[in-house]
């Protein structure tokens, strides 16, 4: 079939550039087993409650899930204080950030987000026909002024992950706030906190007090970082009953499963483990940070459960990913997200961050 079919997809469709995950896989590799540092999962993997929450589904397969979620959204309003009936489910939180833009962008209007911002923003815009707008980073770290600059009369959606994925960088509650406020009133500010849950300073809330405060901020979460539940695709956004309204109308009645909507109910009641892989990202991070810097990589403060390290150029994060997969371990190129000199490493276990900074170290010393 040519391509000057008359068979055309609507605006903007075409415009996407097709999402690439992280690899899994090594070419050639003569490894027993390959460690995947490339796509921020939790090394430990899901809870074993959760485990056996999904075991005990299997009996119900022939059932559809729950239309409503409504276990789940109690689960989540349990655990994170918050009015269950504001909660949506979502296949993966890209769902509820697809629904948004679906719901309050189109021809005509724009998306705004920051320059190293998450490439589903991009995307989910184009596919409701808005227009993407890029505001620049200061220090690979959200800056709010370039992002009220940026704002104009067609801005509908504001997108800022908070910590942000790949640098890992966050900014200050009080300056998600100045945002809202300084943001235009027909705009909605989304709040992507995909890695909130291993953030360390006591006084981040993810924008909860935010969102309980106003009407136009809303917050996407994830089962698919701490929780270990990435191959179940669940998520949750949470703000204004006006606005979650509004995305369930676009919502399909069966979006998440019923393996997914039960071993995440179970997941997010699992605190004790939730706090365990908490603190063992929290010291292998740290630990990994000063690892690579002492070797003079550079790499910033990092609030989620990965660290951007910043080679010399290309070149060097070539040698630098090649060293990783001969020692069987993948890393995340993020050329896309504006680093050609980047890896983005997930932080492992002790096993797995010790084996990254030998390689590493080994690649460069064979350099010098």
């Amino acid at each position: 079939m040519t391509n000057d079919s008359k068979i055309r997809p609507q605006p903007g469709i075409e415009d996407i550039a097709l999402y690439v995950g992280g690899e899994s896989k090594i070419a050639g590799s003569t490894k027993n087993k390959v460690i995947k540092l490339s796509s921020n999962e939790n090394p430990f993997g899901a809870s074993e409650k959760a485990i056996e929450a999904y075991k005990a589904i299997a009996g119900e397969i022939a059932v559809y899930p729950s239309s409503d979620h409504a276990d789940l959204r109690a689960a989540i309003g349990d655990v994170h204080g918050v009015d269950p009936d504001r909660v949506i489910c979502g296949n993966g939180s890209d769902e509820v950030i697809t629904f948004l833009c679906q719901v309050y962008a189109g021809v005509g209007d724009e998306v705004l987000y920051p320059e190293h911002g998450f490439s589903m923003y991009r995307n989910c815009a184009q596919a409701a026909g808005a227009t993407p707008v890029v505001a620049p980073e200061t220090d690979r770290t959200v800056d709010v002024d370039k992002l009220l600059a940026a704002c104009t009369e067609r801005t509908k959606l504001i997108f800022i992950a908070n910590p942000n994925n790949p640098t890992g960088t966050m900014i200050s509650g009080a300056e998600v706030q100045r945002l809202a406020e300084g943001k235009p009133d027909h705009a909605i500010l989304v709040l992507d906190g995909a890695y909130a849950e291993y953030v360390e300073d006591t006084a981040y809330d993810a924008g909860l007090s935010l969102i309980e405060a106003r009407d136009d901020v809303v917050m996407t979460r994830t089962f698919s970082k701490i929780y270990g539940l990435g191959g179940l695709r669940v998520g949750w956004g949470y703000g204004p009953k006006h606005i979650v309204d509004n995305l369930n109308r676009v919502r399909g009645p069966f979006n998440v499963s019923a393996a997914g909507l039960a071993a995440a109910e179970v997941a997010v009641r699992d605190v004790a483990y939730t706090a365990q892989c908490k603190a063992a990202n929290t010291k292998w991070r740290g630990w990994l940070t000063e690892q690579l810097r002492k070797l003079g990589i550079a790499v910033d403060d990092s609030h989620g459960n990965f660290v951007l390290a910043r080679f010399a150029d290309a070149d060097q994060m070539e040698a630098m990913d090649a060293a990783l997969k001969a020692d069987g371990i993948i890393a995340r190129k993020v050329a896309g997200y504006g680093f050609p000199e980047g890896l983005r490493i997930t932080v492992g276990d002790e096993i797995a961050c010790r084996q990254v900074v030998a390689a590493i170290r080994r690649e460069l010393e064979g350099e010098g």
